[in-house]
């Protein structure tokens, strides 16, 4: 190339050719970062549309009688020893988890941190059999729901004083983690009006967010959607922590009643 150049221009310096061949570096070294920005941004964006939603719970690409507990994990209470069983199943051709509660009480629980404020947005859908005859949201005897998925929050000790502090410190001395600070259930209720929100009556850390009611929708399934960001503020009156797990249970040992739902696909979304 530089000998072409100098039989053209015989009298040209190299004082003359050398910003030409510097020229031709930067613009090599310009194209390059170009393409790697270009590459990077690509990239961005793949990662960032990969990571629109968190499935949670995807039981549609499982099989049929396949073991649930490789990722979900039994939620107990150590008063109660009638558990509630749950299996996946097969429902019009789509995998979901089949619930069966015989005056028991216990759950699935897939412990998973998500941003709430990032993921505010959970959809599920469900399919109820029947509705409990004594089931009440306000009384203890009648805090048994044929369905309800269960999202509990991380703890985080800045809001608290000494003595919560302490309690929370002794449940991880025992148990070996701390239990979540706060929690928000998800319903389907026998009788009270959809929309109502209330504590718990064991605990006023968990609040009960009626989403389903009544006989009206049985054996249908029920596509659901919920803002859980905007449901924890509502519900609690301050900034939710990050949520430290997703439960499903269907429980009836308080009104000794039986019932069985189903659960499909769990997913949170952003905005």
């Amino acid at each position: 190339m530089l000998n072409n150049y100098h039989e053209l221009r015989p009298n040209t310096r190299k004082t003359e050719i050398y910003p030409l061949v510097r020229d031709k570096k930067r613009m090599i070294l310009l194209s390059t970062g170009i393409a790697c920005l270009l590459l990077l941004a690509g990239f961005s964006l793949l990662r960032a549309q990969a990571t629109d939603i968190i499935e949670v719970g995807k039981f549609s690409t499982a099989n049929a009688g396949m073991d649930l507990f490789s990722v979900w994990k039994p939620l107990t209470f150590k008063k109660i020893k009638q558990h509630t069983s749950y299996n996946l199943v097969e429902d019009n051709g789509v995998t979901v988890v089949k619930a069966t509660s015989n005056a028991s009480a216990s759950g699935l629980i897939r412990k998973i941190e998500i941003d709430p404020k990032l993921y505010p947005v959970l959809t599920w859908r469900w399919k109820v059999t029947k509705i409990y005859e004594k089931g009440d949201v306000t009384k203890k005897e009648g805090d048994d729901y044929p369905a309800r998925i269960y999202i509990t929050f991380k703890y985080e000790p800045g809001n608290l004083g000494f003595f919560e502090k302490l309690k929370y410190e002794t449940a991880k001395t025992l148990y070996g983690e701390y239990p979540p600070i706060a929690a928000l259930n998800y319903i389907w209720a026998s009788k009270a009006p959809e929309g109502t929100i209330v504590p718990n009556p064991y605990t006023d850390r968990t609040m009960m967010i009626v989403v389903q009611s009544g006989t009206q929708k049985l054996n249908n399934w029920v596509e659901e959607a919920r803002n859980v960001y905007e449901d924890y503020k509502k519900a609690f009156g301050e900034e939710p922590p990050h949520i430290s797990g997703v439960a499903i249970m269907t429980d009836s040992d308080n009104t000794k009643e039986s019932s069985v739902a189903f659960y499909g696909d769990i997913i949170f979304r952003m905005k």
